[in-house]
């Protein structure tokens, strides 16, 4: 299931709908003297090539829906019960954190009058809450009418890159990580979210720099990943919804062990126990 974020408090879930674009920017200087990590880094293809990519939704669909077919996850709808309302699709879209009522509304510039439409008062009520007010009983069945339109599919890619891949794999760009740290951070902020809370993907980073500087600082890209996983498996665990750290532990220590700073295929890993493999 789809975890989207670490807030714990229903005044703490505004932090995911932070500006995440600011991930993206790069600070003044962060390149000088990292000639070797950044030729590194533009040697092999990032987290945006398409093969790559194909690779981190798969990933990141074993950890949240036991399933490497994250495709088929357009329809997903549920209450986990985590305090923030409806978790929807390919990467958990909340009712409650504003991001769904993002995507709801994309959805209705590009398709006016589609069958989710009519949902937007409903879901800008129940924004920071976990109510269902409004969208009870019939959400969820037209939720799932929805995901069959690959109008609102592409609403979902869109939204996923544009609050989440895209910011993280900027940031990984910017300091110098390559394939491997660049899903880090993707699967990071999936999780966590980014805003000013101490488990938010900003923070967790900003731990991680206090034993480790990143290949665009001069540092050694392994070491600065096991601190930002380090920092990763404390945030996780300060949250009981996600202290199953296996998702760290047993996938992305996994290939970070093996040396796979470019996240090369064959992958193996186990995410709560159960096996995966990418040829």
């Amino acid at each position: 299931m789809v975890h989207p974020d670490s807030e714990t408090t229903a005044s703490a879930r505004p932090s995911r709908r932070t500006v995440v674009a600011v991930l993206g920017a790069v600070a003044s200087g962060a390149l000088l003297g990292v000639q070797r990590p950044a030729a590194a880094s533009a040697a092999a293809p990032g987290l945006d090539d398409p093969a790559k990519k194909e690779i981190a939704m798969r990933l990141v669909s074993s950890a949240e829906n036991s399933s490497l077919d994250w495709k088929a996850q357009y329809k997903y709808i549920e209450d986990i019960g985590d305090g923030r309302g409806y978790t929807a699709g390919i990467i958990g879209f909340c009712s409650g954190t504003g991001d769904m009522l993002d995507l709801v509304q994309l959805y209705a510039d590009r398709k006016p009058g589609n069958v989710l439409a009519r949902y937007l008062p409903a879901l800008r009520d129940v924004d920071g809450t976990d109510s269902h007010q409004g969208l009870d009983p019939n959400f969820p069945k037209d939720w799932r009418k929805a995901a069959q339109d690959t109008v609102f599919q592409q609403c979902q890619n869109d939204e996923r890159d544009r609050v989440y891949f895209d910011p993280a794999v900027s940031r990984g760009r910017s300091d110098g990580l390559r394939a491997l740290g660049q899903f880090c951070y993707y699967d990071a902020i999936v999780m966590h979210g980014d805003g000013g809370d101490p488990t938010s993907f900003s923070s967790i980073r900003k731990r991680a720099l206090r034993s480790a500087r990143p290949p665009a600082q001069g540092g050694d890209e392994t070491a600065y990943l096991n601190a930002f996983l380090d920092a990763r498996v404390w945030a996780m665990k300060q949250e009981e919804a996600h202290s199953d750290t296996s998702r760290v532990d047993t996938e992305q220590r996994v290939f970070l062990r093996k040396g796979n700073l470019d996240l090369n295929t064959p992958l193996d890993w186990k995410v709560y126990g159960d096996p995966y493999h990418i040829g």
